[in-house]
């Protein structure tokens, strides 16, 4: 029987939420479905649901889409449906606490304000599971957090973000071939992966 793996990535639906900072896990979603070569979308669990095979692994890619604050219910409903195991679930989401670019995979911990994560901590009843953090850096001045996730990236976040959802595929590729340590290892710095 082959591994089975649900990557889910946290955002809002909706074209106006496309290239927001809140949206960047749905942006790795994008990318691993790509470099997954995944085909055949479908709704589940109000969420878009792509399901693939990978190094004899199977692979379930998600992006909720009941907006952010209430993630957990997809989250949930897809580790029921497809019975995966808490440690082979993977969730990606925005982190204001982490500069613009780093990654941290953590295998658990609080949601630290992030409403997506507080949703799936709340509907799956522990907050021991796998998690990597892409961050997005803090608002500038007084801005209301709030306001700036729902803004698009800057400029140069933009032109650098590619490199960033390469890095947070790879790191989410090595989670599921080799393991939440050796992930966690070689991806959680400050830029590049560790070689």
């Amino acid at each position: 029987m082959t591994d089975t793996y649900l990557l889910i990535g946290l955002g809002n639906p909706g074209r106006e939420y496309l290239n927001t900072r809140h949206n960047i896990g749905f942006m790795l979603v994008d990318r691993l479905t790509i470099r997954l070569n995944a085909r055949g979308m479908k709704m589940q669990s109000n969420a878009i649901v792509i399901s693939t095979h990978y190094e004899e692994r199977t692979v379930i890619l998600a992006k909720p889409q009941t907006y952010m604050n209430l993630s957990g219910q997809s989250v949930q409903g897809l580790l029921h449906f497809y019975k995966v195991p808490i440690e082979n679930l993977l969730v990606a989401h925005d982190d204001l606490d982490l500069p613009f670019g780093t990654l941290r995979i953590r295998p658990g911990g609080g949601p630290g304000g992030q409403r997506g994560m507080a949703s799936t901590i709340e509907k799956l009843g522990t907050q021991e599971f796998p998690r990597l953090r892409l961050g997005i850096g803090r608002p500038p001045g007084r801005m209301d957090p709030k306001d700036y996730v729902l803004q698009d990236f800057s400029k140069d976040e933009t032109k650098a973000l590619p490199e960033v959802l390469d890095r947070a595929a790879d790191a989410t590729i090595e989670f599921m071939l080799k393991g939440l340590n050796a992930a966690m290892n070689k991806f959680n710095g400050d830029g590049e992966s560790k070689k």
